[in-house]
């Protein structure tokens, strides 16, 4: 899932996918209804990888998020986002139990279900990893299996060597300046 280019913008409906540049601002298109449109940069524009949700631990990148309502719901739309207070307090409790009563809203919960929704129908939302997913979790796996060679193999340590550039500096500065005359101010 890739949610870099997709943007959400204050005081707009919906969410929009990321064109290009514009002289003026973003070229983007709507997901809502496919037009085209310049955002601003006097608007206040986020994509959906800046947002997180605050739970009772650590706050949860809305990428996680929209995973485990997608493997919850097993690929299927959530509960309108119109639905009531309450409904959308119980759907928020049995999908992510953890998350911050307190400090997330309705209308946060509002946007998380239409969002959800929107990105399910415009296919936008898999179970897979993303490209850099599967990068650091390489490096993570390479990291683990140097750890291990590491203590198996002892490695001899390292002589220092000083390089020919650190030498020759080190002999210029070891020069004496010239000194320089000291003239002093002359009397009319």
């Amino acid at each position: 899932m890739e949610l870099k280019k997709i943007l959400t913008v204050s005081g707009r409906p919906g969410l929009y996918q990321l064109i290009g540049q514009s002289p003026r601002g973003v070229v983007s298109e709507s997901l809502l209804d496919g037009k085209r449109v310049t955002l601003f940069s006097h608007e206040r524009i986020s994509t959906l990888e800046e947002i997180s949700i605050f739970t009772t631990e650590n706050d949860m990148h809305l990428k996680d998020v929209l995973k485990i309502l997608f493997q919850k719901l097993e690929g299927k739309p959530a509960i309108s986002p119109k639905s009531s207070a309450n409904e959308l307090r119980n759907f928020m409790e049995e999908m992510l139990p953890n998350y911050d009563a307190d400090r997330v809203y309705n209308s946060d919960i509002q946007k998380l279900v239409s969002w959800y929704n929107l990105l399910l129908e415009k296919n936008l939302i898999d179970n897979e990893p993303d490209e850099e997913e599967q990068q650091n979790s390489e490096k993570q796996e390479d990291k683990h299996i140097g750890k291990e060679d590491v203590k198996t193999e002892k490695k001899p340590k390292p002589q220092s060597k000083t390089s020919s550039a650190k030498t020759q500096k080190s002999a210029t500065s070891a020069a004496p300046k010239p000194t320089q005359r000291k003239t002093s101010p002359r009397a009319k």
